[in-house]
C-alpha cells in the first residue's frame, strides 16, 4: 500500500459503485414489474373501451390508427370479427381463455390481453409489443440512474478532498517527528491528536521518556566515574612523586625504572580519562546549546599561553597569525578543540620543531588553520584518525609519543556542534600535518545540523 489516501479513495469509490450498482438492478426490476403493471392497467383500459364500442353496419371493421397496440373485437363466442386494428390479422390473435398471455405474430413478441364481456357476448384481445415496453420502461429507468453515474466522479474528488483533510493529523505527526533533532527528547508538540493517533503519540512520548531516562543515567555515571577516578589517579601520582623524593634522599644515581614507567602510566591513565569526560561533554546527544560570539584568535592566544610550557620544554617555536575572527560558538568546547589540535602538535612535532595558528576570514566562513613540521599521516589514514581510540601505528609510533585516541574524535565532535568541516592536508612546512577547521560566522547556521549529523553518525569531515 503505497498511499493510504489512493487507497481510501479506490475503496471507498469502489463500494458507492458496488452499492449503486446493486441498487441500480435492484430498482431496475422494481421498476420494470411496476412499469409491465402500467401497461396491462393501459391494456386492460382499452380493452373496456373497446368493448363499450357499438357494432359496426359493416364486419369487420378496420381501424388504421392504432399506435403500438394491435386490437380484435370477436363477438357470437369469437365466431365474428366485428373490429381490428390494421396491424392485427383477420384470424384470433390467440386463444379465447381470459387473462394475459404472451403470443408470437407478425413476426414480434406480443403481450395479449382476452377481455370477455358477458352481457353482449364478446371477447376483446388487446396485444402490446413486448419489445417496445421494454424500450419505453429503458428509457424511464436510464433516465434515473444517468444522475448517479455522473455522480460517481464529484462523488470521488471530495472523498479526495476530505481524506487528505483528514490525515492533515497525520502528516503534523510526521513533520514533527522529521524536524525534531536528535537530542530533543521532550514530547511531541501535538496538543489534541485524533483519537486513532492518540496511541501513536503516546507511545512515542512514552518511548522518549525512557530513552531521555536511559540517557539520564548515563551521563550521570559516566560524569561520576570519571570524577571517581580522578581521586585515585592524583593519590597514585601524589604516592609516586613522594616515592621519587624519598629514592633521591637515598642518593641513588637516578631513579629506577621501573618508578619511571609507573609515573608515565599514572600520566597516561590521568590523561585517558581527562579525554574520556571532554569526549562525553561534547557528545551532541548530551552537549548543551550555549553559543555566543567568541573571538577565536583571542581564545587562541589564551590556550597558547596556558600550554606554552609545553612547547618551551621541546624547544618548539609557535607562531598565531591573522586577526579577528567571530564565530558562533561555545567557549569551553572550544578551548577543548584548541587544546587537543596544539597538544597533538606539539606530541608529533620533533624538538625544536615549528608549529603555526592561523585564523582567516573569508566571507561568512572563519578557517582555523594548524600546522606543524612533525612527521605528518599518510592520506589512507586521513579517515581513520578521526574513530575512537584509534592510535596511527598503535602503542608504537615512530616519535615515541603516547596518546589515547581520544583527541581528535573530540575535535570533530566540537567541529560538528558547530556546524564546521574538517579537513587535513600536508603542512606548509613541506613535512608535517595541517588541520584546517571552516566555521560558519553566524550563530545557529549550520549549528543544529551539524548536531543533528553528528547524532545520525554522519561524517563531516572532508
Amino acid at each position: 500500500m503505497k498511499s493510504i489516501r489512493v487507497f481510501l479513495l479506490i475503496a471507498l469509490l469502489s463500494t458507492i459503485v458496488l452499492v449503486n450498482f446493486v441498487s441500480a438492478v435492484h430498482g431496475y426490476r422494481a421498476s420494470m414489474a411496476e412499469a409491465q403493471q402500467l401497461f396491462d392497467r393501459q391494456m386492460a383500459a382499452s380493452a373496456r373501451l373497446l368493448a363499450a364500442m357499438p357494432a359496426p353496419q359493416a364486419a369487420p371493421l378496420v381501424v388504421a390508427q392504432t399506435g403500438q397496440q394491435a386490437f380484435q373485437v370477436w363477438s357470437d363466442g369469437g365466431r365474428q370479427l366485428l373490429v381490428r386494428s390494421a396491424n392485427a390479422p383477420d384470424q384470433p390473435l390467440g386463444t379465447f381463455a381470459e387473462g394475459y398471455r404472451e403470443l408470437n405474430f407478425s413476426g414480434y413478441r406480443w403481450r395479449v390481453l382476452c377481455y370477455f364481456v358477458p352481457q353482449s357476448n364478446r371477447r376483446v384481445l388487446v396485444a402490446e409489443r413486448i419489445d417496445l415496453r421494454y424500450a419505453l420502461a429503458d428509457r424511464v429507468i436510464l433516465a434515473s440512474v444517468l444522475p448517479i453515474l455522473l455522480g460517481i466522479p464529484v462523488a470521488g474528488i471530495l472523498i479526495w478532498l476530505v481524506v487528505g483533510r483528514g490525515l492533515r493529523s497525520l502528516r503534523q505527526l510526521a513533520a514533527a517527528l522529521r524536524d525534531k533533532r536528535a537530542e530533543d527528547l521532550s514530547p511531541l508538540p501535538l496538543a489534541q491528536p485524533p483519537e486513532e493517533l492518540q496511541p501513536v503519540v503516546n507511545s512515542t512520548n512514552a518511548l522518549l521518556a525512557r530513552l531521555r531516562a536511559s540517557f539520564e543515567r548515563e551521563r550521570r555515571f559516566s560524569a561520576d566515574a570519571a570524577h571517581e577516578l580522578r581521586t585515585p589517579i592524583s593519590a597514585i601520582q601524589v604516592h609516586a612523586h613522594n616515592l621519587q623524593q624519598e629514592l633521591q634522599q637515598c642518593q641513588l644515581p637516578q631513579p629506577p625504572e621501573s618508578l619511571c614507567q609507573l609515573q608515565s602510566s599514572v600520566e597516561r591513565m590521568a590523561h585517558l580519562v581527562e579525554q574520556m569526560l571532554n569526549l562525553y561533554r561534547t557528545t551532541p546527544d548530551h552537549y548543551p546549546m550555549r553559543f555566543e560570539p567568541i573571538d577565536l584568535h583571542r581564545l587562541a592566544q589564551e590556550v597558547i599561553a596556558e600550554n606554552y610550557r609545553v612547547f618551551a620544554d621541546r624547544n618548539q617555536s609557535i607562531e598565531l597569525s591573522g586577526g579577528g575572527a567571530s564565530v558562533a560558538g561555545d567557549r569551553f568546547a572550544l578551548s577543548i578543540l584548541l587544546k587537543n589540535l596544539l597538544s597533538n602538535a606539539n606530541k608529533y612535532t620533533p624538538v625544536g620543531g615549528r608549529i603555526e595558528v592561523a585564523l582567516q576570514e573569508r566571507g561568512e566562513r572563519v578557517t582555523l588553520r594548524v600546522d606543524d613540521s612533525g612527521v605528518g599521516l599518510d592520506e589512507a589514514e586521513y579517515q581513520r584518525i578521526f574513530e575512537r581510540f584509534y592510535r596511527v601505528g598503535g602503542d608504537r609510533h615512530v616519535t615515541g609519543a603516547a596518546g589515547c585516541g581520544l583527541g581528535l574524535s573530540i575535535v570533530e565532535h566540537i567541529a560538528q556542534l558547530h556546524g564546521a568541516s574538517i579537513r587535513l592536508a600536508p603542512s606548509k612546512f613541506g613535512q608535517g600535518l595541517s588541520v584546517q577547521i571552516e566555521f560558519p560566522r553566524r550563530a545557529g547556521t549550520n549549528a543544529g545540523e551539524g548536531a543533528l549529523a553528528a547524532a545520525d553518525g554522519e561524517q563531516t569531515h572532508g
